[in-house]
C-alpha cells in the first residue's frame, strides 16, 4: 500500500461529499409478481418479488433503510425496482469508484445496523450514512484495493458454488441408493405393520421444566428438523428415551420438512421426549435391526401422505403403527444400514463443512477488506 501510495496523502471526506444518496419508491404488492424481468428490493438482502419496470441500473449499492435488516449493504448486478426501504449509493465516479465504496460500506454494515432507531420497526436515517468519514486514496489505488477484494469475494462465490454443487450430487446419490436399496417387491421380503414389530411411546410436555443448562436434551420437533442442531434442555427426564430408540415428528405446518422425520438415539441418559414425538422401540432386534427401521421410517411417503397442504397435520398413533415394514434377513438390513450410513456420514460432513468452510472465506475477505480500507487520518494544521 505505501508503494502504491508513493508518498501521496490520503484525503478523507464525508460519505455525503462523494456519493449522492437516493431513496426507493413505493411499489404496491399488486405490482409485484411471481416471476418477471426484474427483482425487487424493498429492503437490502434479498428481493420480494419481481416487477415489468425497474428504477435503477445494474451494478448499484443498497442499503437496506427499515425493518430487521435497516444497515445491510449489498449490490446489486441486474436491472432492479428499488422500493420505499431501500437507499440507493450513486457514487461520484469521478472521485471515487463504485466498488471501492460498496467494500467500504461492507466495513461499516455493522455500525450502520447498530444505528437503527424508532421505537416501532427499526429504521436508518440517511444522515448515519451520509456522516461517514470515508478515506479517498487516488483512483489507481482504489482500483488495487477493489481488485484484491473483488478477487476473495469471487473465490469465496465459486466455492460456495463447487462446495452446494458437489453436496446436491451427493445428496441426490444418497436417495437413489437408500430409495434402491429399501424398496422391495411383494412377495421378496415378509411385511408387518409397525404396531406388530416395536412399542409407540407418546412424548410428553416440558413446558415448564426447561432449563438453559439442564442434564437432558428435550427432543422437540426443532430439534430433530436441524438435525440435533437447536437444542432445549431439562434437568427432568420427564420421558425417558435409550440407545437404539426411533423419535418421529407427528406435527407440522403444511407442506412442511419436518413431518414423519426421524431421529436416531444412540446413547442413554441423555434425552426426554417431548410432546407430539412419538417414540418407537424394536420389540425384537434379532427380527429387526433398529438403525434398518429407521431409514424405512424417516420420511415415509406411507405418513407424508396425510399432510393436505392446507392445514397442519397432526399424525395419530394408529397411522403411525400403521405403516408397513418390509423385513428382509437380519444381515442383509445390517448390510443395508452400512452402506446407507456411509452414504449419510458423507452429506453430513459435506452439509456442516460447506457453512464452515464459507465463514472461513469471509474472515479471509473481512480481514484484509480492514486492512486495506485502515488509511491513518492526516490531522489538520492549527
Amino acid at each position: 500500500m505505501k508503494k502504491l501510495l508513493d508518498g501521496q496523502v490520503v484525503e478523507w471526506k464525508s460519505l455525503g461529499e462523494v456519493i449522492r444518496l437516493e431513496k426507493g419508491k413505493q411499489l404496491n404488492k399488486e405490482q409485484l409478481l411471481e416471476d418477471g424481468f426484474y427483482p425487487a428490493y424493498n429492503g437490502g438482502i434479498s428481493f420480494s418479488g419481481f416487477t415489468d419496470s425497474y428504477n435503477y441500473n445494474e451494478n448499484t449499492i443498497i442499503i437496506s433503510q427499515g425493518g430487521a435488516s435497516a444497515g445491510f449493504v449489498n449490490f446489486v448486478t441486474t436491472k432492479f425496482y428499488a422500493n420505499a426501504h431501500c437507499y440507493v449509493v450513486l457514487p461520484k465516479l469521478e472521485i471515487v469508484i463504485n466498488r471501492y465504496v460498496y467494500h467500504f460500506l461492507k466495513l461499516n454494515q455493522e455500525s450502520l445496523t447498530n444505528k437503527q432507531h424508532g421505537a416501532g420497526i427499526p429504521a436508518l436515517r440517511t444522515v448515519e450514512i451520509l456522516d461517514i468519514p470515508i478515506p479517498i486514496p487516488p483512483i489507481h489505488v482504489q482500483s488495487e484495493i477493489v481488485r484484491v477484494l473483488d478477487n476473495f469475494t469471487e473465490l469465496t462465490a465459486e466455492l460456495t458454488a463447487e462446495l452446494t454443487a458437489e453436496l446436491t450430487a451427493r445428496k441426490k446419490q444418497y436417495t437413489f441408493y437408500r430409495d434402491k436399496l429399501l424398496t422391495f417387491e411383494d412377495g421378496e421380503v415378509e411385511w408387518k405393520s409397525l404396531g406388530e414389530v416395536t412399542e409407540f411411546t407418546n412424548g410428553k410436555g416440558h413446558e415448564n421444566d426447561i432449563e438453559d443448562d439442564g442434564k437432558y436434551i428435550v427432543v422437540n420437533s426443532k430439534f430433530i428438523s436441524t438435525n440435533g442442531t437447536v437444542a432445549k434442555y431439562s434437568n427432568e427426564q420427564i420421558c425417558p428415551l435409550f440407545c437404539n430408540d426411533i423419535l418421529i415428528v407427528m406435527s407440522d405446518l403444511p407442506n412442511g420438512k419436518a413431518l414423519a422425520k426421524t431421529f436416531f438415539v444412540e446413547e442413554n441418559d441423555k434425552y426426554t421426549l417431548n410432546q407430539r414425538i412419538g417414540g418407537i422401540r424394536v420389540k425384537d432386534s434379532n427380527q429387526l435391526f433398529p438403525k434398518f427401521l429407521n431409514y424405512i421410517l424417516n420420511r415415509t411417503p406411507q405418513l407424508l401422505k396425510f399432510d393436505d397442504g392446507a392445514s397442519q397435520t397432526n399424525l395419530r398413533k394408529d397411522q403411525i403403527r400403521g405403516v408397513k415394514i418390509p423385513i428382509p434377513p437380519l444381515a442383509e438390513q445390517e448390510r443395508i444400514v452400512a452402506i446407507l450410513d456411509k452414504f449419510d456420514a458423507l452429506t453430513t460432513s459435506l452439509t456442516s463443512g460447506l457453512p464452515r468452510e464459507i465463514e472461513l472465506r469471509q474472515k479471509q475477505y473481512a480481514y484484509y477488506r480492514d486492512l486495506l480500507l485502515s488509511f491513518p487520518k492526516v490531522e489538520s494544521e492549527a
